[in-house]
């Protein structure tokens, strides 16, 4: 009989035996799976072990390092100066000399700085607010207002004159101390006495305000800047 097949002592339909092997092969791969459950724990586990071995193993590496050599406070400030520093001098050297007298003449550039007048200006205000944050006077005669020397005028010398500022910047943000960086002293601008960090801080956020113009300017003369090649 065509679509009957005999289940014991009967005959039953062709589907209800499909049904029924359906049902058996369900159930056989439900207890494959119900075995295989253990063994899966077991393996994952043993991968979370390993991870968290790992995990552990890398911080204790990395505390070790920080122990071994622990932050001060003239480290911590040194390093936001060097930071400026290995993006603004190189700037300064890459822009070719004849550009220096260089200022924007489209837009709402009236009476700005020339690019050479960007690089003093922010050597001279490193110079006045690292010397002025230890208590000192600058090194040298830095001139009227916040342009630098008239007498430093090729671009061979207001490099110079940037990196000299820097070196002098470095010298004094490495005499703060943690004791230290909170005293009040006087600032070069006048006003209220300002902490010790606080001032010297200034030599970063400055210096970082002229690099974004000096930007500008190098790109509108077709320099990239190097920190961004």
């Amino acid at each position: 009989m065509r679509g009957l097949y005999v289940m014991g002592d009967r005959f039953v339909p062709e589907h209800h035996c499909r049904r029924a092997d359906y049902r058996g092969r369900s159930n056989s791969k439900r207890k494959k799976s119900v075995a295989m459950k253990p063994a899966l724990l077991l393996l994952t586990k043993l991968l979370l072990t390993k991870v968290f071995i790992l995990t552990t193993v890398a911080c204790i590496g990395t505390t070790t390092a920080w122990a071994a050599e622990p932050v001060s406070v003239a480290k911590l400030y040194d390093g936001e100066l060097k930071a400026v520093e290995s993006e603004l001098v190189p700037l300064a050297e890459a822009m070719p000399a004849d550009k220096y007298d260089f200022r924007p003449s489209e837009g709402a550039f009236k009476d700005v700085r020339t690019f050479g007048q960007q690089v003093k200006h922010v050597a001279t205000v490193l110079y006045m607010v690292t010397a002025a944050s230890q208590g000192q006077k600058p090194p040298l005669d830095l001139g009227k207002g916040e342009n630098g020397p008239d007498s430093i005028k090729t671009k061979a010398e207001i490099v110079q004159y940037l990196k000299d500022a820097f070196a002098f910047g470095h010298k004094m943000t490495n005499m703060l101390t943690a004791q230290s960086q909170m005293e009040l002293v006087k600032t070069p601008f006048g006003g209220p006495d300002q902490p010790r960090a606080g001032i010297a801080n200034v030599a970063v956020w400055h210096s970082f305000d002229h690099y974004g113009q000096m930007v500008v300017y190098a790109r509108m003369c077709g320099v990239v800047p190097p920190a961004s090649r």
